[in-house]
């Protein structure tokens, strides 16, 4: 067989593994192994807790894209007893519910949709030990969601165009006799719905008006976008199923209605009011402009909960018997200080809320309530992993419940208390486990394993991953993840890779790292050491360490990382003349500050980072969090954002730079890139610059991911290692043939 030089790097990687005798059934990761990983989701445990639903994303790499389907697993008996419930070729079912009677589930489908409609879906049921899936609606121009009532009447969902979408029902005895029937008739859209608890209502946010002229402009294509375009604000309806009569509970122009949330005994409503500022209203700075607001049903009266220009509260929620409400927010009310949970006496109207979490250094949130009210539950990260913790709502007092060396995120089931886990580790992709009791869940061995959704990792040949740490410039004690190579040698130095992660309110985990922006395993099976450093400004360290950076932004991050690699050169674990750095949004931040403030690295990869303070506060799509950051708006602070700003420093710059970004990115758009490749192309350093198709933050198809990976890879190796030539579009096109074909090698020797 003849590789070209990538495709021989690729997989002789895996040469000297087999070649010493460890482990000769498994090979090192690729970059196929990363696109072609599974996921699961959707988690619905059937009304007697003896089952669970849950999807499984396929990604199909010919394709070019994953497919979805449903399967079924007994809660006792585990992953073995796993069925696969939906086979659709090429489509997709989602978002599985289970009737109240647990005799069927529902699902929505694409499967009927011609391939120019692929996102027309319909609804299905299906009767959970199998046979044919019968489908439920049938709207013209497909459904949004829905859901079963809690008395376990009626499923409703809402169908039609966007613009013009209206409810639907049909009663659950009816399902396989009669067709479901349109249930509104509102003069303006339906947004967001949600069912009360008893089954009589449906509450609804819909505008007052549609402007039929801007509608049609766009259907005859003046098809110009509008920034931040003027609409009318939703308000909050409420529609009668018996009578059919529908009813308006909010008014005016001082907010929009959203996120709605109705407690147990469906005699209160509580909702966000928005800003009806049309710049105050976009998608990623809604939140910080958003007050609480707690509706009594029986009189019609709303009382504003909080009131705070620029703070972000959770969506209301009340306790199991409805005689509390709580939401989350920072602490005091001040931006992006740590969570806290605040809680108040449901009916005590204008009482005082009583905070509760103080002490804790970490964000609380509210997750789940134990049934008697005097807990609550939530996920929150701690150092470089994920735990479960619980609140008194008592005595305030926060308790760790697990302590894992991983990720953990917990849900419960609202009626049967099951407890599900979503857990992974450098060593495991991420599953479902269920857990019977809540007070069995420090019990690791209690956990039930429900989802195997990555049986080839069983075969992957992966390095060590731990936590490290090392004294920073200042004395403070600062954390990464390292990973090793794999068959890892002691007291041989290796190059070295430095991952740094987004946010920059983020960190890296213990967790199996398998993305196409921190594909560790393959560095590592690749000779290489990775360090995935939490520096200044990550959260999971406390609020100090993750505000610090407020007015001095690079500075402290930056000997962070730098003092991190200081170390592992200290330790003699790697060779300081064969290193390179990488990141993607903040790790792209600093990858550009890095590039212009040290020499030390042979190779930099930057993605969606800026270069530009000034010109990047306008052009993103959040003002807020910059504010922050730099203590002001660039017209107060001109100075101070330009001193931040990588392209100042830009004529120090002697690293080749690789560098990465979505065409249509709104939060750190092209232009950021393209000041960067302007500058390095007109001081002569080696530079290439990658523009992906999308409008979002990240890479959104799985191809450019494996384009942004090999290319990075190999920028790596040009640069650091000293590898001949660098990329070429054969290398790749070859890689999906010969990967396909060695793994089928691997497998036959394995037998």
């Amino acid at each position: 067989m003849r590789f070209t030089s990538f495709v021989a790097l690729l997989f002789v990687i895996a040469s000297p593994v087999f070649a010493q005798g460890k482990n000769p059934s498994k090979r090192p990761m690729t970059f196929l192994d990363i696109v072609e990983m599974r996921s699961v989701g959707n988690p619905a445990v059937s009304p007697d807790g003896k089952w669970l639903l849950h999807t499984l994303s396929v990604p199909d790499w010919k394709a070019g894209k994953s497919f979805i389907d449903i399967h079924l697993v007994s809660l006792d008996r585990g992953v073995e007893s796993s069925r696969q419930m939906t086979f659709t070729k090429d489509k997709n079912e989602t978002s599985p519910q289970w009737a109240r009677n647990g005799k069927m589930f529902a699902f929505v489908s694409n499967r009927e949709a011609p391939e120019s409609r692929s996102a027309l879906n319909q609804i299905y049921v299906m009767r959970p030990d199998g046979g044919e899936a019968l489908k439920v609606s049938d709207a013209k121009d497909g459904i949004g969601t829905f859901a079963f009532s809690k008395d376990g009447k009626w499923l409703v969902f809402s169908a039609g165009k966007e613009e013009e979408r209206q409810l639907w029902f049909i009663a659950v005895s009816d399902i396989g006799n009669e067709k479901s029937k349109q249930l509104t008739k509102h003069k303006a859209a339906i947004v967001a719905w949600v069912l009360a608890p008893d089954g009589k209502r449906v509450y609804f946010t819909s505008a007052d008006s549609t402007d039929e002229a801007n509608k049609e402009r766009k259907e005859k294509k003046f098809d110009v976008r509008i920034r931040n375009e003027d609409s009318p604000p939703l308000h909050l309806w409420a529609f009668d199923i018996d009578s059919k009569k529908e009813a308006k509970l909010t008014s005016g122009n001082e907010y929009t209605v959203s996120d709605v949330t109705i407690s147990s005994d469906s005699k209160w409503v509580g909702f966000k009011g928005t800003s009806a500022n049309r710049y105050k209203r976009t998608v990623t700075e809604s939140s910080n402009y958003a007050d609480l607001y707690l509706l009594e049903v029986s009189s019609g009266s709303i009382e504003r909960l909080t009131n705070n220009e620029d703070i972000s509260e959770s969506p209301l929620r009340f306790s199991p018997n409805n005689s509390t409400i709580a939401f989350s927010a920072t602490d005091e009310f001040q931006y992006f200080r740590n969570g806290r949970i605040y809680t108040r006496a449901t009916g005590n109207k204008g009482g005082t809320w009583k905070k509760l979490g103080a002490g804790f250094d970490a964000d609380l949130s509210v997750g789940f309530w134990s049934q008697d009210g005097k807990t609550i539950f939530f996920n929150e990260g701690l150092s470089a992993t994920n735990q479960l913790f619980s609140v008194s709502t008592q005595t305030g007092k926060v308790t760790q419940l697990t302590d894992e060396k991983g990720v953990v995120f917990a849900t419960q089931d609202e009626d049967t208390k099951v407890v599900i886990v979503n857990y992974t580790d450098p060593k495991n992709p991420a599953n479902l486990y269920s857990v019977p009791r809540m007070d069995r869940i420090q019990n690791r061995g209690s956990w039930n394993q429900v989802t195997n959704a990555n049986t080839q990792a069983e075969e992957f040949l992966v390095g060590d991953v731990e936590t490290i740490q090392w004294k920073s410039s200042d004395g403070k004690t600062v954390e990464g993840v390292l990973v090793k190579p794999v068959n890892y040698e002691k007291g041989k130095r290796y190059p070295l890779v430095v991952q740094i992660h987004g946010g920059p309110a983020a960190a890296s985990l213990l967790t199996f790292n398998a993305s196409y922006g921190n594909y560790s395993q393959v560095y590592a099976g690749a000779g290489y050491v990775c360090l995935l450093p939490n520096y200044r400004g990550s959260a999971n360290y406390g609020e100090k360490f993750k505000i610090e950076i407020s007015g001095d932004y690079f500075r402290q991050g930056y000997e962070d990382i730098m003092s991190g690699v200081d170390h592992l050169i200290a330790i003699g674990l790697v060779d300081g003349d064969k290193m390179g750095a990488m990141g993607w949004s903040a790790g792209g931040h600093w990858s550009n500050w890095i590039l212009t403030h040290t020499d030390r690295f042979k190779a930099i990869s930057s993605g969606a980072g800026t270069m530009n303070w000034i010109s990047m506060y306008a052009q993103s799509d959040i003002q807020r969090n910059r504010e922050f950051y730099y203590q002001g708006k660039p017209y107060d602070r001109f100075e101070h954002y330009w001193d931040v700003s990588p392209l100042k420093y830009i004529k120090n710059a002697k690293t080749p730079t690789l560098i990465h970004v979505v065409d249509g990115d709104p939060r750190v758009p092209r232009p950021q890139s393209e000041e960067l490749h302007m500058a390095l192309k007109m001081l002569g350093v080696p530079t290439e610059f990658f523009v992906y198709p999308g409008t979002t933050h990240g890479i959104p198809d799985a191809r450019n991911q494996m384009v942004k990976m090999v290319s990075e890879f190999n920028w790596m190796e040009k640069w650091i290692r000293g590898k001949e030539g660098w990329f070429e579009w054969n290398e790749l096109l070859s890689t999906l043939k010969e990967e396909k074909e060695e793994k089928k090698e691997v497998a036959s020797d394995k037998e």
